[in-house]
């Protein structure tokens, strides 16, 4: 009982110390600028923290969730292009105008509801996995072949939408004015943007866990594991991959949908392989098998490219393809398994009667991919 209480403390100091950093001391020390790049970091947390749950306990390596984010991001470009149309008089976005259509297509208007937004963004991204994941999962494809289709899905996306004009081409969609009725250029605004990315951040942190912990969390290891032996037991290991699969898509297209009013911008560069590895390197990073490894890596992974691209624009790409070969092949549990490796170290020295470090657990061996 006592360790329940110090756990469950724990985890509720946690989640008020991250609460008081994003909402008091974030706002309180970072510039309007910093704060609005900031809140970008948090919606590839908001990634990370799905691919953790698929790829780290359910050993998926899922190298497509650009899809994914990609869907939820334009779906609300496409309202908020339209509500900006609306708010200017006009039947079309400006875009549109320009290259010479006249009516909004068939597949953008029902996206002039912001109900209906917000429902797309909510079931599109996780319907899309369900049928993909029932296509795949059922006939038994894992591994190397699932990575590749994955990552084969997100270029085949990024390449559909560079050839419609609809969507902006390779341009993207861009310029929004306006978000559910608040003007973007309100500095107030931009911040209030922010901390609906923090808190939805620690919402989906929160349900992660929740899953994570619970049976369907400890069937999904198990599946990762030992799948022979769960599809002996009566459970179909598919339906337990595409649950995972289809919860990351969700958390995904959310973060996708936070992405668009605080950047200002989407475009299939947004959606494609290249950003797909880069949430897979911040999770490998951080640790995959953890909690918060995931969000932190992917964080720091998008402030290094901020800030690193600036200076080597052309090397940055093969750093990111370095830092995740050196990680998966040498540090497998990414930093949050070697802070843990550490703390065994540690307690061994300090205890002469201890036979050393325990074996490191399964969730934190090479599984790479299953």
């Amino acid at each position: 009982m006592r360790e329940f209480l110090t756990t469950r403390w724990k985890v509720y100091s946690g989640f008020a110390l991250a609460a008081v950093l994003l909402f008091a001391v974030a706002p309180a020390v970072l510039s309007d600028f910093r704060l609005n790049l900031l809140g970008k970091f948090l919606c590839f947390g908001i990634v990370a923290v799905g691919i953790g749950l698929a790829w780290g306990r359910g050993g998926m390596l899922t190298l497509g969730q650009g899809v994914f984010f990609g869907l939820g991001a334009y779906i609300m470009a496409m309202h908020l292009k339209i509500s900006d149309a609306r708010l200017r008089g006009d039947d079309v976005p400006d875009f549109m105008q320009i290259a010479g259509i006249r009516d909004l297509p068939a597949y953008w208007i029902p996206f002039s509801s912001p109900v209906v937004t917000i429902l797309g963004i909510l079931i599109v991204p996780p319907l899309v996995a369900v049928l993909l994941g029932l296509g795949v999962f059922k006939r038994k494809v894992k591994g190397a072949y699932f990575a590749i289709l994955s990552q084969a899905l997100a270029a085949a996306f990024a390449i559909l939408l560079v050839g419609q004009q609809s969507t902006g081409g390779s341009n993207g969609l861009n310029r929004f004015r306006s978000f559910f009725g608040l003007a973007l250029n309100d500095p107030i605004n931009r911040r209030l943007l922010f901390f609906i990315a923090a808190g939805t951040l620690l919402v989906i942190v929160a349900l992660a866990r929740q899953l994570m912990y619970s049976r369907y969390g400890e069937l999904l290891v198990a599946v990762r594991d030992q799948e022979e032996r769960v599809r002996f037991l009566g459970y179909d290991p598919a339906n337990v991959k595409v649950v995972a699969y289809a919860v990351a898509a969700l958390f995904a297209g959310i973060a996708g949908a936070l992405f668009v009013p605080i950047v200002g911008i989407i475009s299939p560069a947004d959606i494609g392989i290249v950003p797909s590895i880069a949430f897979l390197i911040g999770v490998a990073i951080g640790g995959r098998t953890t909690l918060l490894g995931p969000v932190l890596g992917a964080i720091a992974v998008a402030w290094a490219q901020t800030s690193l691209s600036e200076s080597f624009p052309s090397g940055w790409v093969y750093a990111q393809g370095i830092l995740f070969i050196v990680v998966v092949g040498f540090f497998p549990a990414g930093l949050a398994g070697l802070v843990t490796l550490l703390r065994r170290d540690r307690g061994a020295d300090d205890d002469p009667a201890s036979p050393g470090p325990a074996p490191q657990p399964a969730a934190a061996t090479p599984v790479g991919v299953s």
